[in-house]
């Protein structure tokens, strides 16, 4: 049966390679070929710019969410104090 690599054994895997360990020998240890460690390699690397940028992105969604909601709930209670006078 295939073993399962969570996605922090990917990361572990790759950071060794790309702090100077070979690849022949990284693939070694883990019992994986090159081609799947490159792949997990090049992911990453794809991926490297939204580990810093997801974090602000999603705060900013969350609060603009929170945003649109308080405005709303301003927008009828406004309506209601209309209604009352």
């Amino acid at each position: 049966m295939p073993k399962v690599w969570t996605s922090k054994d990917k990361l572990r895997i790759v950071l060794e390679g790309i702090k100077g360990k070979t690849v022949p020998d990284i693939c070694r240890e883990y019992g994986i070929v090159q081609s799947m460690y490159y792949r997990w390699r090049d992911q990453f690397l794809k991926n490297a710019e939204s580990i810093f940028s997801d974090t602000t992105s999603k705060k900013e969604t969350k609060l603009e969410r929170e945003n649109n909601q308080l405005k709303q709930i301003i927008a009828e209670q406004a309506l209601e104090l209309k209604k009352m006078l």
